[in-house]
């Protein structure tokens, strides 16, 4: 394959319980900061534990270890920790994790997706053996709706029945490594009873493309994460470019990263639009957008 699609993944490695390494990609994260004195936020959730001042703003302090199970950080060892900005689905969050290891450098190809055995409530979205020791790929968006679960119900989108009719007459595949943003996927076609297809990796989402294609159904409208376990949402856009026995979908990549370089990137792997998540609204006239191309 042309290494026009490959894109290594950095990783930050940290530490929540134990000697454990979890991973986060980097491109999710603004900055690390020291520990600070955060400001208390009445009536939050148990593991929002305040708020810390980043570039003149406050934003709010998830302890990770808490959040995703594991016995939350005393006093003590938050003086100790680290703090983790990230930039993910259109808001600025921190992260008190015990101490920052390192960044390391992959690719997606290296990351295997988490047994089906983990069940529905595992905070994981891949594992990545390094030299020996597997590191934990943390669902953050998993994370963030069990702390924020209104974050996760999409608003109602207005849309015209001959809109909605236009819709349901495409072939639509949604693939994403998180539950939580497959649901939200999910549930806004859900309210229009329009039909889909949805896988969890792009490995599964090109078998489909070729199954869906061969049966004389092809895709018309993919709507695909970027950063997923094996086939990443570059290199899936990238080999349905590259294949030229495949009828060629609309390719939405949906991401949570807010990075200007990663959406920009979209275009160059042959993908027609690239969306932050999560905004039905945006989506489904993406959608529509992806409906009059093809009608062209």
């Amino acid at each position: 394959m042309s290494s026009k699609a490959k894109q290594t993944q950095k990783l930050l490695l940290f530490r929540l319980f134990g000697s454990r390494l979890f991973g986060l990609g980097t491109l999710k994260i603004r900055e690390i900061l020291p520990f600070q004195r955060l400001t208390h936020l009445p009536k939050s959730h148990h593991a929002v534990i305040g708020t810390a001042t980043f570039r003149g703003a406050a934003v709010p302090v998830i302890d990770m270890a808490a959040a995703v199970g594991y016995p939350p950080m005393s006093k003590e060892e938050q003086q100790q920790g680290s703090i983790i900005i990230t930039d993910i689905q259109r808001r600025e969050i921190g992260f008190m994790v015990r101490s920052v290891h390192r960044i390391i450098e992959t690719d997606w190809k290296s990351v295997m997706p988490p047994p089906k055995a983990l069940g529905t409530n595992a905070f994981v979205t891949g594992l990545l053996d390094l030299d020996g020791d597997i590191i934990q790929l943390l669902d953050v968006e998993l994370l963030l709706s069990k702390v924020y679960p209104e974050s996760v119900d999409a608003r109602e989108v207005l849309l015209s029945p001959m809109e909605i009719e236009t819709l349901r007459n495409l072939n639509i595949l949604l693939v994403d490594d998180s539950m939580v943003a497959r649901k939200q996927l999910s549930d806004v076609l859900d309210a229009k009873d329009i039909s889909y297809h949805v896988t969890s990796n792009g490995n599964e989402a090109m078998e489909t493309l070729v199954r869906e294609n061969d049966s004389g159904q092809p895709i018309d409208i993919l709507v695909s994460d970027i950063e997923m376990p094996g086939l990443d949402g570059y290199e899936l856009a990238f080999n349905i470019r590259d294949n030229k026995s495949l009828k060629q979908p609309y390719i939405i990549l949906h991401t949570s990263l807010n990075s200007e370089m990663s959406l920009s990137y979209a275009n160059q792997v042959g993908a027609n639009e690239a969306l932050t998540k999560f905004d039905a609204d945006e989506l489904l006239h993406a959608m529509l957008r992806a409906a009059g191309e093809q009608a062209g």
